[in-house]
């Protein structure tokens, strides 16, 4: 999955931007380890491509990150690569770019508009309600069907989290999962030193 979202980011920003020669990557926090791993796979794709990433840590901070993508603007990169920090704002970020006639593309969080993207610009992730899914139905059949779980959620500004955690609920309330009882939900803001215990 993982060679699978950066090489079809960065493909599509290299048939987008016609031999692109550098890349703004906006990352929501690098203490993050999935998006460590993320970022790290860009850099690798890039280097192999010969193409030149300019990454930057927005630190979980929406002003920051909307101000990277402004200096990316203003040092006139050949494209863009968000993973947003809130996917509430990402119509502002979109229209920057689009404004800019810069093409931008972002990664493993969906946009909260990602059904108005702009021309020159795409989403590139897994489909979250699977995800959810999936997991909640693999700890029902773990559980068999009954116990005791805790929800341990990603940051709440983040539409995966959301969408996640209703995938479990949606689960949780099956006949098959319906004996399965959430006793604690908890933001762990995707780490899991927060994690409750």
């Amino acid at each position: 999955m993982k060679k699978f979202i950066l090489g079809s980011a960065m493909a599509l920003l290299l048939s987008t931007a016609a031999h692109a020669e550098t890349i703004g990557v906006s990352m929501a926090l690098f203490d993050d380890n999935f998006l460590t791993v993320l970022r790290n796979g860009m850099q690798d794709y890039a280097k192999d491509k010969g193409v030149t990433l300019q990454v930057e840590d927005a630190q979980n901070d929406i002003a920051k990150q909307q101000s990277q993508i402004q200096n990316f603007i203003a040092s006139k990169v050949d494209a863009i690569i968000v993973n947003p920090v809130d996917t509430d704002a990402t119509a502002a970020i979109s229209k920057l770019a689009a404004d800019a006639k810069i093409p931008l593309v972002y990664v493993n969080r969906e946009p909260a508009n990602v059904d108005s993207l702009p021309d020159k610009q795409a989403f590139v992730a897994s489909n979250e309600q699977e995800s959810g899914t999936l997991e909640a139905k693999e700890v029902c059949r773990l559980l068999g069907g009954k116990g005791k779980a805790v929800i341990m959620m990603g940051e709440l500004s983040n539409q995966a989290a959301r969408m996640r955690t209703k995938d479990v609920h949606d689960v949780v309330a099956t006949d098959e999962c319906k004996g399965i009882q959430i006793v604690q939900e908890q933001t762990a803001n995707w780490q899991r030193t927060r994690a409750p215990t």
